[in-house]
């Protein structure tokens, strides 16, 4: 985690310097505009769009680490690693993989904070802590896990908001 941090870092300054640090506005497509009321509960649709997104790519992942022969090969070489290479896993092009799916999904959570945020090197930094105590609460490797723990962790912090204050309950 920390190394992909600072890795960010380097490459957020690096876009800083080759692109510069003006922050462009995403605009929202026409079907996303609005809301809807239910039960005096007002919902954007662009909210509801990416909440909608967020489950798609959970059931997704899911669905990919528990029902293919490529999960399989994840799910092994996290466990153990030199025994899925000697049962024929192909451990190198397996964390390539790996990798390229995370950094995909990476990618849909870049495209779903733009319609809440401008686009700019530094558009993720708010959610960083977010993202670590997410790992670490709900567990390295357990998809079940960080589900629980975002949504733990995102109820607790808007109780705790409302109580002490945003910086507080960060």
């Amino acid at each position: 985690l920390l190394a992909t941090w600072g890795v960010s870092l380097a490459l957020q300054q690096a876009f800083r310097t080759i692109f510069g640090a003006s922050n462009v506005p995403i605009a929202t497509p026409w079907y996303l505009m609005g809301n809807t009321t239910w039960h005096d509960i007002i919902f954007a649709y662009n909210r509801v769009f990416v909440s909608g997104l967020a489950a798609v790519v959970v059931v997704g992942t899911w669905l990919l680490l528990t029902r293919t022969r490529f999960g399989l090969y994840i799910r092994a070489v996290t466990q153990n690693r030199r025994m899925a290479a000697c049962m024929g896993v192909p451990t190198g092009v397996t964390d390539a993989m790996a990798f390229a799916l995370g950094a995909g999904i990476a990618g849909l959570g870049g495209v779903a904070i733009s319609q809440f945020t401008n686009v700019g090197p530094d558009m993720g930094g708010a959610y960083i802590v977010d993202s670590f105590m997410v790992v670490v609460v709900g567990g390295v490797g357990q998809l079940a896990g960080a589900v629980i723990a975002s949504f733990g962790l995102g109820v607790i912090s808007k109780f705790l908001e409302g109580w002490a204050g945003a910086v507080i309950a960060k």
